[in-house]
C-alpha cells in the first residue's frame, strides 16, 4: 500500500510504502498524483519512502514503476528514495546517472533530510 506524505512543498509528491505494493497502488494512487503534479508545475519532485514496514512489490507494480519513469521521462526533477533495503539503494545508485533528474538515496533515519533535500 501507498500512503501520502503529509506536510511536504507543493511541487512534491510524496509516499510511504508499506507492506507488499501493488500494481493497484500504483495506477490509483501514485500514477495520478504524478500526473497532477506534471499538469500543475511540469516537474516532478518526488519523496519515496520503503520503511520498515515495507515488505516488497508485485511483479505488476515493477511493471507500472518503470512504465511510469519513462512515460514523464523530462519531468522528473528530483528524486528522493529512502530506504534500508540494499538492492533498491544499489539499483538507484546503478541506474541514476540515466536518468535526466537528480536522484538521491537515503537511509531511513535520514528521512528528515531526504524531505529537506527534495524540497530545496
Amino acid at each position: 500500500m501507498l500512503e501520502p506524505i503529509p506536510n511536504l512543498a507543493d511541487n512534491v509528491v510524496g509516499f510511504s510504502a508499506k507492506g507488499r505494493v501493488s500494481a493497484e497502488d500504483y495506477e490509483t494512487t501514485l500514477m495520478p498524483a504524478i500526473e497532477a503534479q506534471v499538469k500543475a508545475h511540469g516537474k516532478v519532485r518526488l519523496l519515496y519512502q520503503l520503511g520498515p514496514e515495507f515488505e516488497g512489490y508485485t511483479p505488476g507494480a515493477m511493471w507500472d514503476d518503470a512504465r511510469l519513469g519513462l512515460a514523464h521521462w523530462s519531468a522528473w526533477e528530483k528524486v528522493a528514495v529512502v530506504s534500508d533495503v540494499e538492492w533498491i539503494r544499489t539499483a538507484i545508485r546503478f541506474f541514476a546517472f540515466a536518468l535526466p533528474g537528480k536522484m538521491k538515496v537515503f537511509p531511513n533515519e535520514e528521512f528528515a533530510a531526504a524531505k529537506e533535500w527534495v524540497q530545496s
